[in-house]
């Protein structure tokens, strides 16, 4: 063994070189196969990603007929690379945020164009000394002040693209007003083919298989609130079953099993991707059920509100499998209180994700969230109850105590949650909930009849009661009041 031991390190490099290079071939088609299997699950996620490739691909040919066409190319020139650049940069994943960057753009370029020119002009009356030093001092003042308003917060979220391509594009033309004799014709040729690429992007976008961000925003909203209904769904068997199951020694099944422990998460992290969207989305036109000036800053504030629910059932989680043994006594007294405010608060956060979904009155919420109220009174009623038969010690009531007292806030939050719901339900103008017959009125069987009294000289020992057939309330009863006998009994 050592021998062979010495004679591998002797030919070590070389032995390792070639077997590298007999690795190679597999290693690269592992590597090969490795990228194909994330493309392919990259697609199925998603498959509008795919599309989206396949729409900028299609816009950059489009634009790319500014050099292949010799008429076009002849009138625009070699400025016709500006509409391939503008594709490249503007066009987007969603409808909103590729009408965004394109008017953001196009604007922009056309308000710095002119005061390029302006500048330009301005600049001239001095003298060919003069000229430079005017010039500079523009370029410095409109530079900073430009800059210092991308810091505002509104400027920032909608604006800020646009602030930085008119710094660009003013310093451009300003400055190359001084070597450039024909900078009028430039600058028009410029403004024309951002304007191309601008339109050729907007087109494609809303016109081949739109992603409208103000839709994934809606259906995100609802998905946060499913999530966290799920959860709150499986919560009372769970933490109640698992521990008495750790009392009788049984095995619990880990959380990665089971997926609703764990959708919440999700939830936490959602304020960057929903402020994004909401920005994108009021930049949107009408499209399918959604109007031009939709509420856009409620579902904002509907996110903030799910995400503190979020928070406080990341705090009911810890309590799950938790090695803190809880008081059984305590513990039993508030397992069906606890309980019924996790099913109700599931069953009204269903309710108000189908509402925000369907976009329909939120009403048939109100029912869920009263009764997970009510099993707050029913909790303190038996919190009471157990305290005056409580021996334990304080720290094995404590964790139970906790995880009621959290039921209680996600209660609250379910209860603004409802109320931001409803107030979307009227900004937006949902549709009324078509109520059902049972939904209106309950069906009840009233009906009309005579009691017969016994008479003094009748040796009966019975009374007949007679009830009309028809109910009072009933159509048919107005074509016929004849009474009939359906039932008698003894006294």
């Amino acid at each position: 063994m050592e021998i062979e031991s010495a004679t591998q390190e002797k030919a070590g490099p070389f032995t390792r070189g070639w077997n590298w290079l007999k690795a190679l071939p597999d290693k690269s088609k592992a590597k090969v196969m490795n990228v194909a299997k994330s493309m392919r699950k990259l697609g199925q996620d998603d498959p509008r990603r795919v599309i989206h490739s396949l729409k900028v691909g299609l816009a950059l040919t489009l634009v790319s007929l500014l050099y292949y066409s010799r008429t076009l190319y002849d009138g625009f020139g070699i400025a016709g690379i500006w509409a391939v650049l503008t594709v490249v940069v503007v066009f987007e994943f969603t409808v909103g945020g590729t009408l965004s960057k394109s008017l953001n753009r196009s604007f922009a370029t056309f308000l710095a164009g002119a005061l390029g020119l302006g500048a330009q002009h301005l600049a001239s009356i001095f003298g060919e000394k003069g000229e430079p030093i005017v010039i500079g001092f523009l370029v410095f003042l409109l530079g900073a002040a430009s800059t210092f308003t991308r810091f505002f917060p509104r400027i920032k979220a909608r604006y800020d693209y646009g602030v930085l391509i008119f710094i660009l594009t003013f310093s451009m033309v300003s400055v190359s007003g001084v070597r450039v004799v024909e900078l009028l014709e430039l600058a028009h040729q410029r403004l024309s083919t951002i304007v191309i690429g601008g339109a050729t992007c907007i087109i494609v976008s809303m016109c081949i298989c739109p992603v409208w961000a103000g839709e994934d925003l809606h259906n995100l909203v609802t998905s946060n609130i499913e999530k966290l209904a799920s959860y709150l769904e499986g919560f009372g068997d769970e933490y109640f079953h698992c521990k008495s199951e750790d009392e009788e020694g049984k095995v619990n099944v880990s959380k990665k099993d089971k997926p609703f422990l764990q959708g919440y998460r999700s939830v936490l992290n959602s304020k960057s991707t929903e402020d994004s969207m909401a920005n994108l989305a009021r930049w949107e036109p009408r499209h399918g059920r959604f109007c031009f000036r939709h509420p856009w800053k409620q579902y904002l504030k509907i996110g903030a509100i799910t995400r503190q629910c979020a928070y406080h059932i990341e705090a009911l989680n810890g309590y799950i499998n938790s090695n803190i043994q809880a008081s059984e006594e305590f513990q039993s007294k508030i397992q069906e209180p606890c309980t019924k405010m996790s099913q109700e608060s599931c069953k009204a956060l269903r309710s108000l994700a189908s509402a925000i979904k369907t976009m329909t009155d939120s009403s048939p919420a109100n029912i869920h969230v009263e009764n997970s109220k009510t099993a707050i009174n029913e909790l303190k009623f038996a919190v009471n109850k157990a305290s005056s038969l409580e021996k334990a010690e304080l720290l094995a009531i404590v964790p139970a105590a906790t995880v009621a007292s959290t039921l209680i806030e996600i209660v609250k939050c379910v209860e603004k949650l409802s109320e931001a719901v409803h107030e979307l339900a009227n900004l937006a103008h949902f549709k009324p909930v078509e109520a059902t017959a049972t939904q209106e009125k309950p069906q009840l069987s009233l009906h009309r009849g005579t009691v017969n009294p016994v008479l003094d000289g009748d040796n009966t020992d019975h009374i007949t009661i007679t009830i009309d057939a028809n109910p009072t309330d009933s159509s048919e009863n107005e074509k016929s009041q004849a009474p009939k006998s359906l039932a008698s009994g003894t006294v």
